[in-house]
């Protein structure tokens, strides 16, 4: 199973890489014991939203679905993480809370994916199906702030905050990134990718690509979901603002700086993303969309890859030559060392 860590799928292998990735995880483990509260809180917060890039990752990048429906699950996971929380009590139930608004999320992209892909919808048609979803949730739930909608009591008996919620939100990144890395170096994710390139061929070749896209969709609809649950637990609340169609596009924007076609540059990239937005955000949130419209269209006219990915692929590319180039007098040496042993 470890050997999926590393394939034709992802970027970065070697001791060099997963040194650093332990160097990386070092750092964040360490990170409290040197920042105040507020800080450590505010990381938390950015690392929710990588649920959410890695998902959107899975099923453009890997799967060749675009969808602009993440906050849509994202909405229905931190509304019903929401409601079953305050419902069901404290103690373990909040943790059973946010796992059935997970599910919640999961089941409703099986329904919704379902329809459209054995509906055969697909490219252009796929992206305006989920943001019209995205859209009539977002209306329906600004529809319903009245008192008349009022479900029950709040009851916290059990809240992960501080130090706890980011060392939880590093746990669960790690898990769940190793986890898409082995996803996609795996058979399945073969197919996956298989599926992306041509899903004639892949068809052809005795697949049933339909099966392969909902799964992908349902995977990755589940962890925008996963964003959502976290997002209500740490803030205690959740508004229609967080699914319309500026929060709707930001998942994009993501991913395309970052690569849509590496999990790894999506994770480095979505992160620096989410804390330059946040700094600017602080001074002004209309500087912070239009960079954010900006570096959306300089990625699609200078970087159609992302701009992370094709940083990480020169330094690649640099490392490889540079030790072509040391290993070659050492191989002319030997080859001439048996020449004349000849």
């Amino acid at each position: 199973m470890l050997k999926l860590l590393e394939g034709p799928q992802t970027l970065g292998r070697g001791k060099i890489f997963w040194s650093c990735f332990l160097a990386v995880l070092a750092g964040a483990l360490i990170y409290p014991l040197f920042a105040d509260s507020y800080d450590v809180g505010n990381f938390a917060y950015f690392l929710i939203w990588i649920f959410m890039a890695l998902g959107l990752c899975l099923m453009w990048g890997y799967g060749g679905m675009l969808s602009f429906g993440q906050t849509f699950f994202f909405g229905i996971a931190g509304y019903g993480y929401g409601v079953l929380a305050i419902n069901m009590g404290g103690g373990t139930a909040t943790i059973a809370a946010l796992v059935l608004s997970v599910v919640f999320a999961m089941i409703a992209a099986g329904i919704l994916g379902y329809f459209m892909i054995w509906g055969g919808i697909s490219g252009i048609f796929f992206g305006i199906v989920t943001l019209s979803a995205t859209l009539v949730l977002a209306f329906f739930l600004g529809q319903t702030a009245g008192p008349e909608w009022h479900i029950g009591p709040a009851r916290r008996d059990f809240d992960i905050e501080g130090s706890a919620l980011y060392y939880v939100m590093i746990a669960l990144i790690v898990i769940v990134y190793i986890a898409l890395r082995m996803l996609v170096n795996s058979s399945v994710g073969n197919v996956i990718v298989a599926t992306r390139e041509n899903p004639q061929r892949a068809e052809m070749l005795g697949y049933d690509v339909r099966k392969y896209q909902l799964l992908t969709f349902v995977i990755g609809s589940g962890l925008a979901g996963l964003s959502g649950a976290l997002y209500t637990s740490w803030g205690q609340f959740i508004t229609p603002s967080s699914i319309g169609l500026p929060a709707a596009a930001m998942p994009i924007v993501w991913v395309a700086f970052s690569g849509r076609n590496d999990l790894t540059a999506t994770l480095v990239g979505s992160f620096l993303l989410l804390f330059g937005f946040q700094t600017i955000t602080v001074y002004s949130q209309q500087a912070a969309l239009v960079l954010m419209g900006v570096l959306l269209l300089a990625t699609v006219m200078l970087a159609p890859q992302g701009f992370v990915l094709g940083i990480g692929k020169l330094v690649v590319d640099w490392w490889t030559r540079r030790r072509r180039r040391d290993e070659a007098p050492a191989l002319a040496d030997t080859a001439r060392l048996q020449s004349d042993e000849t």
